[in-house]
């Protein structure tokens, strides 16, 4: 755990009058303003409860801060670059498909789609960079999420109560996260060029996070009220008689559909049966504009992301030497668990010292990762095994702490706020937007940002599962 200490936006700890007060009015503006989401345990679709949010914006580093925005674009361009190389993604993946059913089962859609001839060259790219503050305040890329990256309404959201009730507007920087990402999509379904085309999104079976996703549909009405957007699960499409039109249209309930965005799919739970990883693929097969095509969500795997970190790797795809160096800056070591000199090296750093590393899986969604002595039980378990080449090793970041209150729906058996004063700390996340072919970037553009934030002691920091907190950045020097 870091020793480091970020000082917090206002003197703490608040007087409980003062608390009690903020507390109220943090939950009423929350809840009026959609920073919420349907309950798990009382699922009811009529009604909804408060995600948690920090009472206060967390404290955050003005110069890694906008470093990482400054980056974002390089990223986005890399992510492009790699899901257009058939050989890069296959070497990456050669191991993987062999332990992970699921990314095998993407993959062999890919390769399927790939034989056969891409029927949409163009795919969309709505990314999120994830990072924490580490050493005396640098800066680390956890990840960068291709499919489903969540949160960008609510974002927008929390700038804006952390901006309206807070009133220290000029260190919470201007946050377009939402409209970032819906003008992406609307550009995607102007390329498509058929104005009675439908946008489809892609989501679960029972959404609770329901929130963050209709403020994407309501704002892209806003922006564009001539589109039409359906909600559908995969297996509501398998129950539907979807159908390729003769010209490879995607047609769903008699609409053809410009564009899919997918905020499911990144889960097992997504494909219950083989028909709906059958869906997967003919909707891959299709003239849709993808949000992401099976090659994006492939190229946002753990694996690839560390095939990247090798220092050789990223002068294949960016020509331009000061922007590898931008890039190589905010990367951490990620190790390959292979059964090679690299990865056997690798597994007996995670056993003989754990609480360097976070071991990690190819999924999405939080929830999944192995840290501490749990480390050496998994690789234990796993020395010989082929299933080991599922996983990568990466360097645990460990951030700075500092002071703030948790907003959180109460307890049904409790009448009363319990709102602590705790030692937390802060995950980064930059949104961005790309759109293009194998030949052709057409837009890339940095949109907005996330933070979320978990008590200290926390190792995963999930916000539909309660455990962290949305928030926002306040910047210092």
């Amino acid at each position: 755990m870091s020793t480091c200490q970020l000082e917090p936006c206002i003197e703490l700890p608040l007087s409980e009058e003062k608390l009690k007060e903020s507390v109220d009015k943090a939950k009423d503006w929350a809840l009026m303003h959609g920073i919420s989401m349907r309950s798990k345990t009382n699922f009811n679709k009529d009604q909804v409860q408060l995600l948690p949010v920090t009472l206060l914006p967390s404290s955050f580093p003005e110069k890694p801060f906008l470093t990482v925005n400054n980056v974002q674009t390089i990223l986005n361009e890399l992510i492009h670059k790699v899901a257009h190389d058939k050989e890069f993604l296959t070497n990456s993946l050669k191991s993987t498909i062999q332990a992970d059913p699921f990314t095998a089962k993407l993959f062999h859609i890919y390769e399927t789609v790939y034989e056969k001839g891409f029927s949409q060259s163009i795919s969309l790219g709505l990314l999120r960079s994830d990072y924490l503050l580490h050493d005396d305040c640098k800066i680390k890329q956890v990840e960068i999420n291709t499919i489903a990256a969540s949160f960008a309404a609510l974002a927008t959201i929390t700038s804006e109560y952390h901006n309206l009730l807070i009133l220290i507007i000029d260190k919470i920087p201007e946050n377009n996260a939402l409209i970032g990402f819906c003008k992406g999509l609307i550009f995607a379904w102007e390329l498509y060029n058929n104005s009675e085309a439908v946008m489809l999104f892609i989501v679960e079976d029972i959404t609770y996070n329901i929130s963050d996703q209709r403020f994407h549909e309501f704002q892209i009405r806003q922006l564009c009220p001539k589109i039409k957007i359906i909600r559908k699960s995969l297996t509501n499409l398998v129950s539907e008689g979807v159908k390729l039109g003769p010209n490879k249209e995607l047609i769903v309930s008699n609409m053809v559909v410009a564009v899919v965005y997918y905020r499911s799919g990144y889960e097992l739970e997504a494909y219950p049966t083989e028909k709906e990883w059958d869906m997967r693929l003919l909707i891959e097969c299709s003239r849709a504009i993808k949000c992401p095509s099976v090659q994006y969500h492939l190229a946002g795997t753990k694996k690839v992301q560390q095939s990247l970190a090798q220092p050789i790797v990223l002068k294949k795809f960016l020509k331009d030497d000061a922007a590898i160096a931008r890039v190589q800056e905010i990367f951490t070591g990620l190790y390959t668990l292979d059964f090679n000199d690299d990865g056997e090296k690798a597994v007996e750093m995670g056993i003989n010292e754990p609480y360097k590393f976070v071991l990690k899986p190819q999924r999405e969604g939080g929830g999944n990762n192995i840290y501490n002595e749990s480390i050496k039980s998994w690789l234990n378990s796993m020395k010989e095994s082929q299933e080991r080449t599922a996983w990568i090793l990466m360097d645990r970041l460990y951030p700075p702490l500092q002071k703030n209150y948790f907003v959180r729906a109460a307890e049904e058996s409790s009448s009363e706020d319990d709102i602590d004063l705790s030692d937390v700390i802060t995950e980064l996340g930059i949104y961005g937007v790309i759109v293009g072919d194998s030949n052709e970037i057409m837009l890339n553009k940095q949109v907005g940002h996330i933070l979320r934030t978990k008590l200290s002691s926390e190792d995963e920091g999930g916000i539909v599962a309660g455990i962290g907190a949305l928030d926002s950045p306040y910047l210092i020097s």
